[in-house]
């Protein structure tokens, strides 16, 4: 009670009593800071200031704000959805803070306007646009790194902004936003709402938080190459348009019946040429840094460019496989024993040479001792339950599903390693998840790229450098076999923190009992590693 009346007191009236509550925030401790920062957003929209008191505030809570707020979503990021009761609270109060910011900016909008031609006024009008297109997009931002469907009416929100901009005529007026240029170099609106178009056509869903990040960072960096114009009615439909009236980002375009004027087509020849350029570049060996792409690898930065090149270019992506719309019931199963048992119809055992009884193994010999036949081998087959869930097919291909799941059911995570039996199939596949999304109503959609081959599983243990064990017990793998067809060498699926370049091996199946060196990793998931071996 106490706290709330505490929290309800907050009331800023002048520039001198805000900046003295900020420079009270407890910054070494986020979650505090969060609530402090809360109650000065809900002062300053349940009571505003005069608007240049709350336009100089805000600017001076951006930095902050933006600090606390990051740390307090780094409680959810790269977390398996659904998100848990903590994780869901930290990601409505951050999506909270920017939805307010928002609104807090807007505003500032009843600024007088004192003369049209006042060069200062057009720019800080151009300065407010900005800041609400960059809160509109962080609220974007967000539900893509917690891998949350959009709420509905927030491309609207972005789109009115930028058509404000546009009818102001202040869409490119230079405006300076240190959270996004260490240099302070000028950006304008229709950068910051050319970035968030660029972000939503990379895919953020099939992206890691990692690479969002990258993502945005470069989106950023180079929209100011993107140029954005009417539709002109003596010009065909661009492949790629944006309409302020619909709640939808940039999307493919179709004739247009009537006016045109809420439409717009972006020119990304620029862009495109400058991602070619860094291309050649980084094949010359200058790294990321040197080029402002971020403390990454040379390889990462190479791969993640490529897979870009094609939407920020505008080109259609082809597929490799043709997809069909699909009715029916799948069956998933996750965790390495779990999926074992489903691929090879029985549970993972150790072998006779590296068994090891539990203390209930133990326990349930000394008990029942008298039963067992003298000179009988003793084999203890423990009872073994696997859950798996039951989810809806949508489409497929040859190279994956697109499933849903209803509310009910386990936590899954971006990257993560599963066994799959398609509804027209007996067989169980092993994939992982490319692509995933929780919809407003707790469901999820995930798209399942399946790993070539049947899968065997296995049982894998490392070796030292003479060839002898470095744990006696074995963990549960799987054997993927080679596929000349489509150009697929033999790998070796293991759990993360096995793979060690250049490092020997030893796996079995049955019978069979096989030694190797890894070479390379093929793919690396949130659980699993895919890699290529030398068999020795």
């Amino acid at each position: 009670m106490n706290d709330t009346r505490q929290r309800n007191a907050v009331v800023i009236r002048t520039l001198d009593e805000g900046l003295a509550y900020l420079s009270s925030l407890k910054l070494a401790n986020p979650l505090a800071a969060e609530r402090q920062l809360q109650d000065f957003l809900d002062a300053l929209l349940l009571a505003p200031p005069d608007p240049g008191v709350l336009y100089q505030l805000l600017e001076q809570a951006r930095a902050p704000l933006s600090f606390v707020e990051e740390e307090v979503a780094r409680r959810y990021h790269n977390k398996p959805v659904p998100l848990t009761d903590d994780e869901e609270s930290c990601f409505q109060q951050v999506v909270s803070v920017w939805r307010k910011l928002g609104k807090a900016y807007a505003l500032c909008a009843r600024l007088e306007n004192p003369a049209a031609e006042n060069p200062d006024y057009l720019t800080l009008v151009a300065t407010i646009l900005h800041r609400c297109l960059y809160y509109a997009g962080m609220v974007i931002v967000e539900h893509y790194r917690a891998r949350r469907e959009l709420p509905e009416g927030i491309w609207l929100d972005l789109h009115g902004y930028y058509a404000t901009a546009e009818e102001w005529g202040v869409a490119c007026t230079p405006v300076i936003d240190p959270l996004e240029s260490s240099n302070l170099q000028a950006t304008h609106c229709t950068a910051a709402y050319v970035a968030l178009l660029l972000v939503d056509v990379a895919g953020p869903y099939s992206n890691s938080v990692r690479n969002q990040s990258l993502i945005r960072r470069w989106a950023t960096m180079w929209a100011p190459l993107v140029s954005v114009h009417p539709l002109d009615d003596d010009l065909a439909v661009p492949p790629y348009i944006v309409e302020f009236m619909k709640d939808a980002p940039l999307h493919p375009g179709s004739p247009i019946e009537g006016p045109t004027s809420d439409v717009r087509r972006i020119d990304t020849t620029r862009l495109s040429l400058q991602i070619n350029h860094v291309l050649t570049q980084l094949r010359m060996r200058i790294t990321p840094s040197q080029l402002g792409l971020g403390e990454e690898t040379s390889g990462h930065v190479v791969q993640l460019l490529e897979q870009l090149a094609r939407p920020w270019s505008q080109a259609a992506s082809p597929r490799r496989f043709r997809r069909f719309a699909s009715e029916g019931t799948a069956r998933l199963a996750t965790g390495f024993e779990a999926m074992f048992f489903f691929v090879s119809g029985e549970a993972f055992l150790q072998p006779d040479s590296a068994s090891a009884y539990s203390r209930s193994d133990f326990d349930a010999l000394f008990t029942f001792r008298d039963r067992a036949e003298p000179g009988q081998a003793l084999v203890i087959k423990p009872t073994v339950s696997f859950p798996h869930e039951e989810w809806s097919v949508i489409n497929h291909s040859a190279s994956g599903f697109r499933m849903a799941r209803s509310v009910v059911g386990g936590k899954i995570q971006h990257a993560q390693l599963l066994a799959i039996c398609p509804h027209d199939g007996e067989q169980f596949l092993i994939g992982y998840v490319a692509w995933l999304m929780e919809e407003a109503g707790g469901g999820l959609i995930a798209g399942i790229a399946t790993l070539p081959g049947l899968p065997r599983g296995i049982g894998v243990r490392p070796l030292d450098g003479d060839g002898t064990p470095t744990v006696d017990r074995y963990v549960p793998g799987f054997l993927l076999p080679p596929l000349p067809a489509i150009q697929e060498e033999s790998s070796l699926v293991v759990p993360s923190g096995f793979y060690q370049a250049g490092r020997n091996l030893q796996f079995f199946s049955g019978d069979f009992v096989q030694r190797a060196r890894m070479n390379h990793i093929l793919y690396r998931g949130s659980d699993f590693d895919r890699i290529s071996y030398i068999p020795l």
